[in-house]
């Protein structure tokens, strides 16, 4: 199914090349900057009843145009992006169905359990999903954090997807060499999540036509939602949002 989203980056919504965000700024390369608010975006996706979509706090500034679109439509998007323990309850608050986290439950590459625990104490596993975004590396994914430029020493293996899942409602992957590039989609990867995740996986990264959707839906027997961003007319693409829409409303009969 196809999912929607909100990238955030100093206060507005933009649509940039996954792995050219680094800390200095200097790489950024950014593919589309709306003039229109957050806001407008998640209304766009209450009204298509898109549930399910996630907001992404691309570094500091974007607070309020987070808070503005979480309030649009509450309960349906999912807020990551500098979510930790302090602030995970906050963000529910505001009107987010679950948090994103990925870098603050690891530490110098490795994942630290007991922040990971704490965390599902506080908030509860099913308001909780885990950002496995991932490199390849010597023919493996492994998840990479800090703005995606650090690799961790966890890869993604059915062993992973298997204890990991134990502590989420589900699993957020960007491909990131083919975030924002509208190269086509890792069906590799796509098929590894499939074939180990034991709960619901949203996959973003290179879509780029509306075939993509059901090349997912049928290569990930069903079980792997599809999060679509630059390629959408919405953010400056050729492909109909409307169509996307569409596509859900005919596979939810």
């Amino acid at each position: 199914m196809f999912r929607p989203c909100i990238d955030l980056h100093e206060g507005q919504v933009k649509q940039i090349v996954g792995d050219s965000l680094t800390d200095d700024g200097n790489q950024l390369q950014t593919n589309f900057t709306a003039d229109r608010s957050s806001a407008w975006y998640a209304e766009l996706y209450f009204k298509d009843d898109l549930r399910g979509g996630h907001i992404i706090q691309l570094g500091p500034g974007n607070e309020t145009a987070a808070r503005e679109a979480l309030a649009t439509f509450p309960g349906g998007l999912q807020l990551g992006g500098g979510v930790n323990l302090d602030n995970a309850h906050a963000w529910l608050d505001a009107g987010a169905s679950h948090v994103i986290v990925t870098s603050w439950v690891f530490r110098d590459g490795i994942l630290d359990e007991e922040r990971l625990n704490k965390l599902v104490k506080a908030i509860g596993r099913k308001r909780l999903v885990l950002d496995l975004s991932c490199r390849q590396r010597d023919g493996e994914y492994w998840i990479v954090t800090n703005r995606w430029q650090k690799f961790t020493e966890l890869n993604i293996t059915n062993k992973t997807l298997d204890h990991l899942s134990s502590y989420c409602a589900e699993f957020l992957v960007h491909a990131v060499e083919v975030e924002g590039k509208q190269a086509g989609i890792d069906l590799d990867l796509i098929e590894k999540l499939a074939a180990g995740s034991p709960i619901a996986c949203t996959y973003a990264g290179g879509a780029k036509r509306l075939a993509d959707l059901e090349t997912v839906h049928q290569r990930g027997n069903g079980r792997i939602h599809l999060t679509i961003g630059s390629a959408l007319d919405i953010f400056g693409g050729a492909l109909k949002y409307e169509d996307c829409v569409a596509f859900n409303r005919q596979h939810a009969r």
